[in-house]
């Protein structure tokens, strides 16, 4: 009894005052009994913990490896002498998956909308959907859309960069007066010019208009942007706006200097210019120059001599003012905006 008590001392001299102790057999350790088993890192230091544990509480082979109580049981419970590879870390899988709830046929209809407009989104395409009477969730669609890019059966386009021209300065811009009002279709237009250069040696100017309150817009190419391309751009749109425009607003540009600013006055349309290094105070003509860069320029690969190009431009305006949704609009065209608005459509 007393050679047993002299050892529990010593036991307590070696590992501290103040500690709970267990004292149990120890086994053999079952490392040394399997020879050439080959363990990861991890799992020799849980066979460390779990030999530790031998000799001492709980507690204590928590508090020594830093890891919680339903940590050590959860490996414990795990641990079997003769099969160590318990103790590897498991693959985080979960064993129930949730499985696709669509149709082949509704991923195939998802995959054609998505090839006939490869810029558009999934709400976009939640509204193609509905208008094609198999209408189908925005979350579904995206769900699709990730499915089918991860298998590889959907093929989009690379996008393009091109680099847009750099404006002149205009020191003497003003800004559009705060009374100015835009209520109504036609009572601002923004106007802008886009510098293309499609292949190599070849480049295209795109002039841009856009009706703030209507969403709509007219689009032109022309081979270069002078102010007299420009001029007859502004006669083209007073044409083909479905209604009449009071005042037009551009940037700094040269190409709207002299002659546009002489044929607005003989229009009696006012003319506003922005500050410079200001193109967010043209954010819808902005926005149609990256759209149509994007669903247009990026995606064309027809003739790139003028009258087809024009032809094929003016398509796609169509297209963009009778069958793109718009997320502005909640999510309805220029023309149906138009109509709602009592309107002449576009």
């Amino acid at each position: 009894m007393a050679q047993c008590t002299r050892r529990t001392r010593r036991t307590f001299a070696r590992i501290g005052s103040g500690t709970s102790l267990c004292l149990r057999y120890r086994m053999p350790r079952a490392a040394e009994r399997l020879p050439g088993a080959e363990l990861s890192r991890e799992a020799k230091r849980r066979l460390k913990l779990l030999d530790y544990a031998r000799t001492h509480s709980v507690a204590a082979t928590c508090r020594h490896f830093g890891i919680a109580r339903s940590t050590y049981y959860r490996w414990a419970k795990r641990y079997d002498p003769q099969r160590l590879s318990l103790l590897e870390n498991r693959p985080s899988r979960p064993k129930r998956r949730r499985r696709p709830t669509w149709s082949a046929a509704q991923a195939e209809a998802v995959r054609a909308a998505r090839e006939a407009h490869p810029r558009w989104g999934q709400d976009k395409l939640a509204v193609v959907r509905r208008r094609a009477g198999s209408p189908l969730s925005v979350s579904m669609i995206g769900r699709i859309l990730r499915d089918l890019k991860r298998r590889g059966a959907l093929s989009e386009p690379k996008p393009a960069r091109l680099r847009p021209h750099s404006r002149h300065a205009r020191p003497y811009a003003v800004r559009k007066p705060k009374e100015h009002p835009v209520a109504a279709p036609g009572d601002l237009v923004q106007l802008d010019t886009m510098h293309l250069t499609p292949l190599p040696g070849v480049e295209r100017r795109q002039f841009t208009a856009v009706d703030v309150v209507s969403r709509a817009g007219v689009l032109g190419v022309r081979s270069c942007a002078t102010a007299g391309a420009a001029r007859d751009f502004l006669a083209e749109l007073e044409t083909r706006l479905p209604f009449p425009g009071k005042a037009l607003q551009v940037d700094g540009g040269s190409e709207f200097m002299a002659e546009v600013e002489a044929a607005g006055a003989e229009r009696g349309v006012a003319l506003f210019v922005l500050p410079p290094r200001s193109p967010k105070l043209n954010g819808r003509v902005e926005r149609l120059n990256g759209t149509s860069r994007r669903e247009f320029w990026e995606l064309s690969d027809g003739d790139l001599e003028l009258p087809p190009l024009q032809a094929a431009l003016r398509a796609w305006e169509h297209d963009y003012n009778h069958v793109r949704p718009h997320q502005a609009l909640g999510y309805r065209t220029p023309a149906e905006h138009l109509a709602a608005l009592g309107a002449s459509p576009v």
